[in-house]
């Protein structure tokens, strides 16, 4: 590890990837999926806004998870490139509370998202005939106004504290953005309490909406595994496994980061399992619901055919 000494308050983010060939390989393989991950979630944010047949409320909670997704990406990947491609290491103290405050928001309401989208797929298939009263578009923006309003409320508590307590070892972040976890290793004093907080926030906005998730689809696919409809069994499965896959593959690196002993942790490992919720999932998340949704791909199209007859 370099070593780095400051007097400044500035953080330094000791990044992802090794200075070295290795590194470089592994930052080309990085850039794809970045782009890939802003394109596809720009589209579908896009798309939803611009098609009217996707003003439901399934497809307008898809479309905050593709923007927390956007959001989420440019929080970190920009700033770890820079360092990698530059050199340009520092950030600022206020720039470093920016990027946690963003990073703890969108990590807690895209929790809440997706057990929004949960329950309206349960709604949507066990209670069918109740769903225009439970899920209508006041329910719909509820949800959404909480979600954004819980995420920054718990976020904003955690960047406040680590903006200030006293830093009087190093300040290199062993991460690729300020990550609390990362910043209270750094810090003077005890910040037993403070990791507590970390913890039960962890609980509250990801572990406890996996459980209601794992719960609602649990009593979908046993109303599914009853139905009729061969072609009604077939749909719901498949729009019920697309967001379980989306679900585990964000929130269980995401939970076994922060739930995990502070003896059993490790800075390398941390770093790794960041990249699956922060960079792999947005990019992802408009794969999987895009191609396997036969809504999508013909809003595509309609709107595809409505930007050519513009042009025309």
């Amino acid at each position: 590890m370099e070593n780095y000494t400051q007097t400044s308050t500035d953080f330094i983010l000791l990044g992802l990837f090794p200075p070295s060939s290795v590194g470089l390989v592994l930052f080309i393989l990085i850039i794809p999926i970045f782009l890939m991950a802003l394109a596809g979630n720009l589209s579908m944010v896009l798309l939803i806004l611009l098609d009217a047949h996707l003003h439901t409320p399934m497809y307008v909670l898809l479309s905050q998870l593709s923007l927390m997704d956007l959001m989420y990406i440019s929080t970190t990947v920009p700033k770890m490139a820079s360092g990698f491609l530059f050199g340009d290491k520092y950030i600022s103290f206020i720039g470093c509370g920016f990027q946690a405050f963003f990073f703890g928001t969108l990590g807690g309401s895209e929790g809440l998202i997706l057990m929004s989208m949960a329950y309206d797929r349960y709604v949507a298939i066990c209670c069918l005939l109740h769903y225009p009263i439970h899920m209508n578009r006041r329910v719909c923006a509820l949800m959404i106004l909480g979600s954004w309003a819980l995420g920054a409320v718990n976020a904003c508590a955690h960047t406040v504290y680590i903006l200030r307590i006293p830093y009087c070892r190093s300040r290199a972040i062993n991460h690729f953005f300020c990550n609390v976890s990362a910043m209270l290793t750094l810090a003077c004093g005890d910040t037993s309490f403070q990791e507590y907080t970390v913890f039960l926030s962890t609980i509250i906005f990801l572990l406890f909406p996996f459980i209601a998730i794992v719960f609602s689809y649990g009593k979908v696919f046993l109303t599914v595994y009853h139905m009729r409809s061969r072609e009604g069994r077939k749909k719901a499965y498949s729009t019920c496994s697309t967001h379980l896959t989306v679900v585990t593959f964000y929130i269980a690196p995401f939970a076994y980061s922060y739930l995990r002993p502070k003896s059993l942790r490790s800075p390398a490992e941390d770093k790794v399992l960041a990249v699956f919720y922060t960079v792999l999932t947005p990019m992802l998340n408009p794969v999987i619901y895009s191609l396997r949704n036969k809504e999508v791909t013909g809003a595509l199209g309609r709107v595809t055919q409505r930007i050519c007859s513009l042009k025309m």
